[in-house]
């Protein structure tokens, strides 16, 4: 049974994907054509990268063409909190960092804005592929 956090969650109409990557191994590769995959507007983030997956890649929140109701975070912990930051600014709803990808004091200050957060190390692929 998934948690109420959980289905919130998944039931945003817009993500992007923090940390997403060109390379296929990688967790934010993986994230990121899971969330299209499942036919989910999705951006992906990454200020080293022009393009993912055919998909045009943005440096930061403040740089997508919306502001996207959910983020998936897979960056290392001192990475995550200026993406937090930027999300608490830009005012998404809804924030699931990705087991690593944690920080304490990000999850505080996005709980304090009335953010739905998902830090439990539960990971975003399981529930993905339990869906299609």
């Amino acid at each position: 049974m998934m948690n109420n956090r959980l289905q919130r969650f998944l039931a945003a109409k817009t993500y992007a994907v923090a940390g997403a990557s060109n390379r296929q191994h990688k967790y934010g590769n993986q994230v990121f054509r899971a969330l299209i995959a499942a036919g989910r507007e999705t951006y992906p983030l990454n200020p080293a990268q022009d393009e993912i997956e055919g998909h045009r890649a943005y440096p930061s929140i403040a740089d997508l063409p919306l502001v996207p109701e959910a983020i998936s975070i897979i960056t290392p912990p001192e990475v995550t909190r200026r993406v937090i930051a930027d999300a608490i600014a830009a005012g998404v709803q809804h924030i699931w960092m990705q087991p690593g990808a944690e920080d304490e004091q990000a999850s505080e200050s996005a709980r304090a804005a009335g953010i739905n957060v998902i830090d439990d190390g539960s990971c975003i692929l399981v529930l993905l592929a339990r869906q299609s």
